[in-house]
């Protein structure tokens, strides 16, 4: 179905050219942008695995495996936009990432 992902209806799909500009003005674009990386993981890596998200601009199901139903799954990854971005975009590391939490 057009405008839809994922099945999922009433969620429109950020163009790569407005994904691409968010990208490049974070500073006032922040939202789309995550919300556009968000979207581009789940079209990469389908499936219902993993809930990562990004408050309090997305989440989005990802990685193939159990599914999911209601409530809160089992794998969630929750993110700061500003690790997140920075995880993206190969300006930080997993490793570095999981130090910043505790």
């Amino acid at each position: 179905m057009p405008g839809c992902h994922n099945g999922e209806v009433g969620k429109k799909l950020i163009s790569e050219a407005d994904g691409k500009a968010a990208l490049a003005d974070l500073e006032t674009q922040m939202p789309t942008a995550v919300r556009y990386l968000l979207q581009q993981i789940s079209v990469a890596y389908p499936g219902g695995t993993v809930e990562l998200r990004v408050p309090p601009f997305g989440a989005v199901q990802c990685l193939e495996g159990l599914n999911h139903r209601r409530g809160t799954p089992p794998n969630v990854v929750e993110l700061s936009p500003d690790v997140f971005l920075k995880l993206c975009m190969g300006q930080l590391q997993v490793a570095e990432a999981s130090k910043l939490r505790g």
